[in-house]
């Protein structure tokens, strides 16, 4: 038993803790939620993650993100969450793709077993939900944290049944509206809170640590055990 893995290994079993290690992940939005997820998941057993984000590490990300430090402020996101993750393990195959996901990205999502949709914008969201549908990889979705103030009301639900939510509904909306039917649902982390006004008025989304780390753990865990429960079938 590799002492790194000791711990959850005693919890899923041997042949559960060698399919984590050989699974393939993409991680898409490496904010407030993906941040947290991809942490965990390195931290577990994942070997194979492929990070994609668009943005730069901020200032005003230093609230919530795992990857904001004053030292990183200025860096690409999927770059500096690679070097933190390669410290926790540096034989782990750390991909950084620092482009956004959009009509124009060519990805095969056939080549990994697990797509994390950790999105903010409404239109690259959807796309990447239709497009990951219709693959073979499992997709797993973060809907609105924004807003949020209680981590307790975070919860998991099929996508349809997903309440006061205000970015599940517009997606909803917009599949409606552009006639499309999905070929099937999948599971989303999304809090049932009720969203919360800004204290002072202002119009940018206010964001809470404890309420988008524990949306990206989550998510985190929904891909772990998917894996050990798909193991277990195997073997009964």
């Amino acid at each position: 038993m590799e002492q790194r893995y000791a711990r959850i290994e005693t919890l899923f079993g041997v042949d559960a803790m060698q399919r984590i290690n050989k699974a393939k992940v993409l991680l898409v939005g490496v904010g407030g939620v993906g941040g947290w997820c991809a942490e965990a998941l390195v931290r577990s057993g994942i070997e194979n993650l492929t990070l994609m984000d668009f943005d730069t590490v901020q200032e005003s990300n230093l609230n919530r993100q795992l990857v904001a430090t004053e030292q990183t402020i200025g860096k690409d996101k999927t770059v500096a969450m690679r070097e933190h993750l390669l410290e926790i393990n540096s034989k782990a195959n750390i991909i950084a793709l620092q482009q956004r996901y959009s009509t124009e990205a060519d990805i095969d999502f056939n080549k990994f077993d697990y797509v994390v949709d950790c999105i903010d914008s409404v239109a690259d969201k959807l796309l990447l939900i239709i497009n990951t549908l219709h693959s073979t990889a499992t997709l797993f979705s973060a809907m609105g944290a924004g807003k949020k103030t209680d981590p307790t009301k975070v919860k998991t639900e099929q996508f349809e049944k997903v309440s006061y939510c205000p970015l599940a509904r517009t997606l909803r909306k917009q599949l409606k509206q552009r006639m499309i039917t999905l070929p099937h649902s999948f599971t989303c982390v999304y809090s049932d809170e009720q969203p919360q006004e800004n204290a002072d008025g202002q119009a940018v989304i206010g964001s809470f640590a404890p309420v988008v780390g524990v949306f990206g753990l989550t998510l985190a865990s929904l891909v772990l055990n998917d894996i050990r429960q798909k193991c277990n079938n195997l073997q009964n």
